[in-house]
């Protein structure tokens, strides 16, 4: 029975990857790929441009704090050192742009994929709009507070190496925070997205953690964003369509 009920549940998140994965190469989808990661990546492009000093300094601090600083300070030649410190600037600058573009699609692109989505798959499911966009905006910065803390408190874990396993944790919490309640929201009343929420936690955080592997697959990491967003509202819908067809057969 128990082994029945996770296979249930493996079976919706396997689904849900697998057409968030289809979803992608629609026509459709091509330019809700492309808009929120090009809006991203010059944001934080101008931004490291105007601020290029201070954002190395801080880099380099973190760097510092972890060990890593006294050993790029003896790093010679010292253009050597400008680039490995460059390349550490870019590897921070990723992760920003796809947590920003993870922000514009939650807040801005949700609505046209879950049309897109529920017109395909679910046009039967009844609209109820439980969900609000202040609902929306409160939730992606609780999901984006909470991930700078776990970055930041987390930091001391790099240095006696167990910080390996912290950018997937983050992921899989900034995915599950983030899109749980906006696949909801325009189909789900308040009480069907709280229930939803509550008995599949552990799906939700599961799912999170699979996607959000995928930001840390190079080039693959552009797509995740939508990938992730996709993936969720496939997942939301699906259990939602099962909860309303547990209530009226009760």
């Amino acid at each position: 029975m128990c082994i029945l009920f996770v296979n249930s549940y493996m079976s919706i998140i396997l689904r849900a990857i697998v057409s968030a994965f289809r979803d992608l190469f629609r026509l459709r989808i091509a330019w809700t790929i492309v808009w929120p990661v090009l809006v991203s990546f010059l944001f934080w492009l101008i931004v490291g441009f105007i601020f290029q000093d201070k954002f190395s300094e801080i880099i380099y601090q973190i760097l510092d704090r972890i060990g890593i600083g006294e050993w790029l300070q003896n790093l010679k030649p010292d253009w050597i050192a400008s680039i490995v410190l460059g390349l550490f600037d870019l590897l921070v600058l990723i992760p920003l742009v796809i947590v920003t573009t993870l922000l514009i699609t939650a807040i801005f692109v949700m609505p046209a994929l879950i049309n897109l989505v529920a017109g395909r798959f679910y046009p039967d499911l009844k609209r109820q709009n439980g969900g609000s966009i202040t609902g929306s905006i409160i939730n992606a910065i609780i999901a984006s507070v909470t991930f700078v803390l776990i970055w930041v408190v987390s930091l001391p874990l790099w240095a006696v190496g167990v910080g390996i396993v912290i950018p997937f944790v983050a992921a899989a919490f900034m995915n599950q925070q983030l899109f749980r309640y906006d696949a909801l929201s325009e189909h789900a009343t308040k009480h069907e997205i709280k229930r939803i929420c509550a008995e599949n936690r552990y799906s939700l955080w599961g799912l999170g953690l699979l996607t959000g592997l995928i930001q840390f697959i190079p080039f693959l990491n552009l797509l995740a964003p939508i990938f992730t967003a996709l993936a969720f509202i496939h997942f939301g819908l699906e259990h939602l369509k099962l909860l309303r067809t547990e209530e009226v057969a009760k």
